[in-house]
């Protein structure tokens, strides 16, 4: 079996502030080191939502590298906030993400849950109501909607799990790292069978030699005893600063677990 494996562009979120990357290079980036298509974080392709020319370009670039999109991964568009003008604020937000995600050809786009992590009968309500009024919408759009275990409500399998059940057609981008403090095994165990796309976390490239197998091999080994054959995407994030060397060495040890 071919494995396919992508980056999200948040794992460069330093080079692209200091100026060591641009949108050209995380895409040639893609290309060079043999990932399978471009998983950007909404930051990275932000002047798409006004400025049109900029969205052919960044679909160019991408059709020039033979690269398709596959998930965008947008913060700000989340279906819960307390206050019920800001709320709506952010569901225009994800709306306005879905357009820029039809337009590059995206397959899927990360929209959070939002609210508290003390989630009630009343919030969770709130939260199924935006999806299933967005789902819709971005499957008329050839999109898939993914809910991320990113904060609030999602850092607990549980929640996770209860949300993923009552929604009909959302998807879990499943996040080897941001589970409450603890719980992180017994979140693979709950989540994997909901798993349409990953984000391995890789924290250890740096002076203090940590070893991340550990750990990813317990992942990867829960995912594909749930059948899990989607992309395995990659959220690293390095303590040393190095992003371009902890993207390419967490594809190696994805590649040697895996048997790539």
């Amino acid at each position: 079996m071919t494995h396919r494996f992508s980056i999200c562009s948040y794992s460069f979120r330093r080079s692209f502030e200091n100026g060591d990357m641009d949108y050209q290079g995380y895409v040639a980036f893609n290309l060079r080191n043999g990932f399978s298509q471009l998983d950007p974080w909404m930051k990275h392709v932000e002047p798409g939502l006004e400025d049109k020319a900029w969205l052919a370009d960044a679909k160019r670039m991408a059709e020039d590298a033979g690269l398709p999109y596959g998930c965008i991964a947008v913060d700000g568009g989340h279906m819960y906030e307390e206050d019920a003008a800001r709320q709506s604020e952010c569901r225009e937000m994800a709306l306005r993400w879905l357009d820029v995600a039809a337009s590059l050809g995206a397959t899927q786009m990360r929209i959070d849950s939002g609210g508290p992590e003390a989630l009630t009968d009343e919030i969770f309500e709130i939260i199924v109501e935006g999806y299933n009024e967005l789902i819709p919408r971005a499957h008329a759009a050839n999109v898939e909607i993914l809910v991320e275990n990113h904060w609030g409500p999602t850092k607990y399998a549980e929640n996770t799990v209860r949300l993923l059940e009552e929604v009909e057609g959302l998807g879990l981008l499943f996040d080897t790292n941001n589970w409450a403090e603890g719980t992180h095994e017994r979140a693979w165990q709950l989540c994997a069978p909901y798993a349409h796309l990953t984000h391995f976390k890789t924290f250890s490239f740096d002076s203090r030699g940590d070893d991340p197998s550990v750990d990813l091999q317990k992942a990867c080994s829960i995912l594909r005893e749930t059948g899990y054959n989607g992309v395995w995407g990659i959220e690293s994030t390095p303590e040393d600063g190095d992003e371009e060397g902890a993207a390419v060495k967490t594809m190696a040890l994805l590649q040697r677990v895996l048997g790539a």
